[in-house]
Parts: structure tokens; sequence; C-alpha cells
């Protein structure tokens, strides 16, 4: 091993070892009960509350998904997405975050699943069963999208075996998890934010100064047709998957218009936010309603820099390395490249520890929520309803080891693009839980048979488009989270007016939720 390489190496390890750390600290806290273990008992402060949120949101693809879009197709699709996304982050702290905290304990719910079977005080525990699966299937695949950046990055650095580093990744992640539960992943999520965000930082600066200036940047990509264009989309020659080269410089074609629809399509992204259950457990987590306006600043700010970063980084390393990345998923290496290339060695090392930081914070809560779906609402609720509170904590670690396993496999090759893999579980979130979410904390007429029918609509929607409709290409090459979102919605709405109205003990609680004043 060079000397350069063991350098970034150590100073990766020396992140492990921090994060590892957090675990074994929270332990003991984390193991006095399962609501401690689950949402770390309501005690989360304003910074940790808002950088977990926007960490555990983001995850890996933040520093490697989306620069790599934009490296590869250029502004618009990269922007519209990243556009979406800070808008729906502002909506969702704005009305959602105080709604769902006075709700959440209201109905003594410490899970989403919990939230909404409690929110329609239903007896037999329907909506809980099928949100819970819906958690633990949506969460395995953006798990994999977690491990395949780990897989990646590794064995771009190092030359190592992908799957190798892949399942490395994978285990480290899981011990820390099964440790220290809930707070242990919220305050390691909490210094993993501040990684990703120094190191998007460090790359930029040295990046543009690198490359003579901004200016320099922009003028080089303005040459390319439509990489620049917020209305057309730059059009890469490939030919059995790899970019054409000529006079060594990639050869695009003619820009590809981007109309309204596809616009529309792109920004759905930030309906995704109402019903990710990364970001609305911290919600609930927070120890007093009145600082979710001090996160909500905090998030927002942290979300519109990072974004726009991330997106210029793509647009720089085009001008930078141009012929280095000539596949899609090669592309998605590009801040890798960017980091080895610009930065001294050990640096590099810690900046290669914010894409670390990216990746573990999200897979450390997709496990922990999907264990929680479970073991608090499956086994505790449905199949043991004797459990003690120590069952539950253990059943929800062998969970996590299952879903860890099951997200192995679905990384384990190599070629896997994170960006996609992200995209489909993000509109599966979106799609299943985020209208009911809306409808559920806003409108008293909603009924516990539109929610159930809402949920599975969008899911379902979700899987249909995918895999069956949108190959289809044309208008029909949408992202999946709009139709499913909108159907969603209508089957709510629909159902709900055909149905009978909620009873007298819902609405009382619906009105007494509304009432509420700040804490």
């Amino acid at each position: 091993m060079e000397t350069s390489q063991l350098q970034i190496l150590c100073a990766m390890i020396l992140y492990l070892a921090v994060i590892v750390g957090i675990g074994v600290v929270y332990a003991k806290r984390a193991n006095e009960n399962s609501e401690y273990y689950f949402l770390g008992g309501r005690t989360l402060g304003p910074w940790v509350t808002a950088f977990s949120a926007e960490a555990s949101d983001m995850s890996g693809w933040l520093l490697m998904g989306l620069p790599g879009v934009a490296y590869w197709f250029g502004l618009a699709d990269a922007a519209w997405t990243a556009i979406g996304l800070f808008i729906g982050t502002y909506i969702n702290w704005l009305i959602v975050s105080k709604r769902l905290r006075r709700y959440s304990i209201k109905a003594n719910a410490i899970t989403i699943p919990d939230f909404f079977s409690n929110r329609f005080k239903e007896k037999n525990p329907v909506i809980l069963t099928v949100s819970a699966l819906f958690i633990l299937i949506f969460f395995a695949v953006y798990c994999s999208s977690c491990l395949v950046t780990c897989g990646k990055l590794f064995s771009t650095l190092f030359g190592t075996s992908y799957v190798s580093m892949m399942i490395v990744g994978a285990a480290v992640v899981m011990i820390y998890t099964m440790l220290g539960g809930f707070l242990a992943e919220s305050v390691s999520d909490f210094i993993q934010a501040i990684v990703m965000i120094v190191a998007l930082a460090a790359v930029f600066i040295v990046g543009v100064v690198s490359a003579g200036g901004v200016d320099v940047i922009i003028e080089n990509a303005k040459s390319i047709p439509g990489f620049l264009d917020f209305f057309g989309l730059a059009s890469p020659t490939v030919v059995d998957g790899v970019q054409i080269v000529e006079n060594g410089k990639p050869l695009f074609g003619e820009a590809t218009n981007y109309g309204f629809l596809t616009i529309i399509s792109t920004m759905s992204w930030g309906l995704g936010y109402f019903g990710m259950p990364q970001v609305l457990l911290r919600f609930m987590g927070i120890r007093k309603e009145k600082e979710l306006k001090t996160s909500r600043r905090i998030a927002v700010i942290w979300c519109g820099i990072s974004l726009f970063v991330a997106v210029f980084l793509g647009i720089m390393g085009r001008y930078l390395f141009p012929v280095t990345h000539l596949t899609s998923s090669s592309a998605e290496n590009i801040f890798i490249t960017l980091s080895q290339n610009l930065l001294p060695p050990f640096v590099a090392g810690l900046v290669m520890a914010g894409i670390l930081a990216a990746t573990m914070s999200s897979s450390d809560s997709y496990m922990l929520i999907a264990a929680s779906a479970f073991s608090k609402n499956i086994y505790e609720r449905v199949i043991n309803k004797k459990a003690s509170d120590k069952n539950v904590m253990w059943i929800s670690r062998i969970t996590i080891i299952v879903i860890c396993i099951i997200a192995v496999i679905i990384a384990w090759d190599e070629n896997s693009i994170i960006f996609k893999l992200v995209s489909f579980a993000w509109a599966g979130f979106g799609a299943t839980f985020g209208p009911i979410m809306l409808f559920s904390l806003f409108w008293k007429r909603t009924t516990r048979t539109a929610a159930l029918a809402g949920m599975i609509s969008g899911g379902a929607m979700v899987f249909i488009w995918n895999l069956a409709i949108k190959p289809l290409g044309g208008m029909f090459g949408i992202y999946e989270l709009f139709p499913a979102f909108i159907l969603s919605c209508l089957v709510i709405v629909i159902v709900s007016k055909i149905t009978e109205k909620p009873s007298a003990e819902v609405e009382a609680e619906f009105d007494e939720v509304r009432a509420m004043k700040a804490e």
C-alpha cells in the first residue's frame, strides 16, 4: 500500500473508531427501555435534531449520487432535484414538525406505525402491520444504497474487492446501531452532518482555486450542449453503456428538452419528505416543541448549502476530469476523484470520512427504524402481546442483523447506481406515508379505511410505475413518486368521503391537538 493510501486509511479508521465509541457510550442509556432505544426518550436538543435529521436524510447520494448526476447529465436534472428537496425540507419543518410532535405525544406513539395506528384508534392492528411491512421493504432497499456507497468508496480508493468492503461497512454500522440505539445514531449523525458539510466545502474551495475560478468552470460547461440549461438535458453519446471520447473530450449529442412535466416530476422529490420516517422521528424526539423553530433554521441552511455545493462539484468534475468516468455508475465516484487529486492524503482521508459519514448516518437510521417497525409494531403488538420490554429490544437487534443481510444481498452488484436505489426507496416512503401523514395531521374527516387504502395504493403504484409503466418512456418516464403521491391523495379523499366519519373519540383528540399551544 502506498504512503498516500495509508494516510487516507488511517484517517478513515480514526473516524470509524469515534463512531463506534459513540455507540458504546450511549449503550447504557439506550438499554433503559424501548422508548429510549427507539426514540431517545424525547431528549434531543435543537442542533442534534436538525443535523441528525438532515444527515440521515441525505445519505451517501449527497456526496456521490447527486454530483454523479450533475457530472453525467449536467445542471438540469441535478438542480431541479435539489430545488425540490430544498423546498420540501422547508415545508416539512414548517408545517409537519410541530403538529406531529404534539400528536405523537397525545397518541402515545414512539414509531411511525404506532402513530398511524393510535391516531385512528384501531382495535385490530391492520394499519400498524401494513405500515411496518412497507418500512421493512423500502428500508432494505435504502440500506443497500448505503452499502453500495461503502463498497464503491473503498474499492475505488484502495483497489480492493467491492463486495468485501461493502460487507465490512455493513458490519460496522450494524454493530454501533445495535449498541446505542436512537441516541447513539442521533449524536453520531450530528457529528457526521458536520463532517459532510466540511468535506463538501473543502473540495469546493480547493477545486475552484485549482480550476482558476468559478467563471472558468462555467465557461467550459457552456460549451457542452444543454449542460447548463435549466430547460435542457445534456445527452452523452453512449455505446454499450460507455461514453464516447473524441480528441480527449467526451462526446455529447444534441441536448434534449426538459419540459414542464419533467420539471414538476423531478421537483416532486420534495414530496418525499412528508413520508420519511428518519426525518419524522426527529420531530417526535425533540425535547421541546418551541425548539423546532431553531432546528428548522439550522436544517434549511445546512440543506441549501449542501445541495448547491454537491451539484456544483459534479459540474466542476466534468471540467477538471472530463474523461475519468465514462459510465453513469462510474460518474458517482467524481467526488472521490476530486478529493484524491486536489487534497493532501490525510486531509483527503478525512474528506472520504465525509462519504462514510453520509452513508453511515443514513444506514444506522434505516436499520433502527426497520427494527422498531418489526419488534415494536409487529412482534409486540401482533405476534407476542405479552413480550417484555427487554425481549422487544432483543428482537429489534435480531431484526437489524436480518435487514443488514438483505441489504448486502441487494447491494451485491458493484454496478448498482446509488441514485437509482435511493430514488426508488424515496418514492416508496414518500407515496406510502407522505399523503396519509398530511391528511392525518390536518384533515379531521380522514378515516381509518381511507388511511389504509391510501398507503397501499401509494406504495403499490411506486412498484407498478417503476417496473411496468416507466419503461414505456415518453410522458410515462416521469419519476414514480409524482403519480403515486397524487393517486394516494385521491384515494384518501374519495374513500374518506364514502365511508363513515371517524368516531367521536378520534375527532375529539384531533380537535384537542389542533387547539394545543406550544410548550
